[in-house]
């Protein structure tokens, strides 16, 4: 899953530090031996100049056993720059090329060898050079240097041997490291090769340059190879692998699916990651696998969600238009019941009579139903909009009570009403307000018993204007709390559901919502049930006043 190739880096290894301070110990121990050597045998002959060159040459062999405890690049490249000083005065103090030391302008040459041949020489050769510019313009000065044949043999025997000894060890590390670059790469090939997945290395055109790994079946390794990755792809989604492989290049971490050209009915994914280092040449790696199971997958889902929108579109558009279509034949059985139930052409025999107001009963609690089918389509359906408008709270609930009153009255319960003595004012929508009371108290009056209690309070909670209604009825099961409030979803027994359509609560927390408030809640079963509805709709909210009585005036700030 990588964008690009990185260049990998040389590294110094830990296993050439011994052989660096062994080649550099030996060179101090050769040099202090051709000085000690060359001063017993030449005696007076010898001159203080040639042996302080000798020692000099000796000092960047010690310098050099330091990469013993930490090596690296700058290390190395320390150690160099003591070697060219060391050649540079070595060459001043003996007269140069005419001096017995005159080898020693050579011994940077074999310490860039022995130290990084293709990074340090040319340090190397600058270091060379400025010790033969030196010995030069020494000899030029001061004339030639002393005459020290076997020194000066001495000197040239051990630079050559240096020198050879130090191209030996660096071809041989050469080997050694490219044996294991060569295992590293066989390992990863090996590794790539086992993946499910195809490894491809391509260049930023779509070259293919390398390929690893199982080929996805559309998408063949002989055809990428001979036409490119962009002849691969299916035309229409050429651009987004194009714009894939510019934003790996920028060194992007992206992914793009593709219908390969051979087979239009599936789907590659191909994987990009960025580095920051740019790779040889603008390689790019990329991992390419089979995604169709995938794609078919979310292409289901996608056409399931269609077309489960689409029949929950129908069917609201279905219940809109029949709660419409069935009002109108609904209001003329109202009608002609009414005016048979009031007797206004005459008196009806007593069991006609009973009729008619069955029937007008009957016509009322169907028109409620299909007002409350047409409300909920309306929301579904997005189609319901709020009237919002400012005015008392207290006004529109107690118009709720009194229409359920008469009801509470004939089935023998108590019903109570707490409301604050100050005006509630609010903005929101009257009907809405009135329809959630109403439905509220409709519930709670249907499943309680004779006997029991309906309280309603209302109060302004901050600017939250909260409505609990509280019956001492049979109570809801707390399985059934959660399923409350979706659309003809009811709780209790089969005779508890026979008495109403489920549409109820469904009405008051979606009409609730429409506010930006929620419904909640809180019944034990046998012995009660207790639903608040909390609205953001009180305008002009005032402080509670302070716990010693007295008494907040609101700052009012001038326009």
């Amino acid at each position: 899953m990588t964008a690009t190739v990185p260049q990998t880096a040389v590294r110094p290894q830990t296993g050439a530090r011994p052989v660096l301070a062994a080649w550099h110990a030996a060179w101090a121990l050769l040099a202090a031996l051709i000085a000690l050597g060359g001063r017993l045998l030449g005696a007076a002959g010898l001159e203080d100049t040639v042996l302080a060159g000798l020692l000099v040459l000796a000092a960047p062999g010690a310098a050099g056993l330091a990469l013993l405890w930490r090596d690296g690049p700058g290390p190395r490249a320390l150690v160099l720059v003591v070697w060219c000083l060391a050649a540079t005065a070595v060459a001043g103090l003996t007269g140069g090329l005419s001096g017995p030391l005159a080898a020693a302008a050579l011994t940077p040459l074999a310490a860039g060898l022995i130290l990084d041949r293709a990074r340090l020489m040319p340090i190397a050769g600058l270091g060379a050079a400025a010790a033969i510019a030196a010995g030069l313009a020494s000899a030029a000065l001061a004339g030639p240097g002393p005459s020290a044949p076997v020194v000066a043999a001495l000197v040239g025997f051990a630079v050559v041997a240096a020198a050879l000894a130090a191209a030996r060890l660096s071809d041989r590390h050469r080997q050694v490291r490219r044996a294991a670059t060569d295992q590293a790469l066989t390992r990863a090939e090996g590794l790539l090769t086992t993946l499910p997945a195809l490894t491809l290395v391509l260049e930023p055109g779509g070259r293919i340059l390398a390929a690893y790994g199982a080929a996805p079946p559309a998408l063949p390794v002989d055809s990428l190879f001979a036409q490119g990755l962009i002849a691969a792809v299916h035309a229409p989604d050429r651009p987004a692998v194009l714009s894939a492989l510019d934003k790996a290049v920028g060194g992007r971490t992206t992914l793009v699916r593709f219908a390969p050209r051979l087979a239009l009915d599936r789907r590659i994914v191909l994987a990009f990651q960025g580095q920051d280092a740019p790779a040889p040449g603008g390689r790019i790696v990329a991992l390419a696998f089979d995604d169709t199971a995938q794609y078919a997958h979310e292409v289901a889902l996608e056409t399931a969600r269609a077309e489960a929108e689409a029949h929950s579109a129908g069917k609201t558009r279905f219940l809109a238009n029949m709660s419409h279509e069935l009002r109108t034949p609904l209001n003329a059985v109202l009608g002609f019941s009414d005016m048979m139930r009031q007797s206004l052409f005459g008196p009806l025999p007593p069991r006609y009579a009973e009729y008619a107001v069955s029937i007008h009963e009957a016509g009322n609690h169907l028109l409620d139903l299909i007002n409350d089918v047409l409300d909920v389509s309306k929301i579904e359906a997005e189609r319901y909009e709020l009237v919002l408008e400012r005015f008392d709270a207290r006004e529109t609930v107690s118009a709720a009570v009194a229409l359920v009153r008469i009801q509470a009255v004939d089935k023998g319960l108590d019903l109570a009403v707490v409301q604050p003595g100050d005006p509630v004012e609010v903005a929101a929508d009257r009907r809405a307000l009135k329809q959630i009371a109403l439905n509220l108290l409709s519930n709670a009056l249907k499943f309680n018993p004779a006997g029991g209690s309906v309280t309603l309070t209302l109060e302004a909670v901050g600017p939250y204007l909260e409505l609990v209604v509280a019956d001492t009825g049979v109570g809801i099961a707390p399985d059934d709390i959660a399923r409350l409030g979706r659309p003809f979803e009811q709780a209790g027994a089969a005779d508890q559901k026979s008495q109403g359509t489920g549409l109820g609560l469904s009405l008051v927390r979606s009409l609730a919502e429409l506010h930006g408030g929620r419904m909640t809640v809180d019944s034990t079963l046998g012995e009660g049930t207790a639903i608040t509805v909390r609205l953001p709709v009180v305008t002009g909210a005032r402080p509670s006043p302070p716990a010693d009585g007295g008494q907040v005036v609101p700052l009012i700030v001038p326009a």
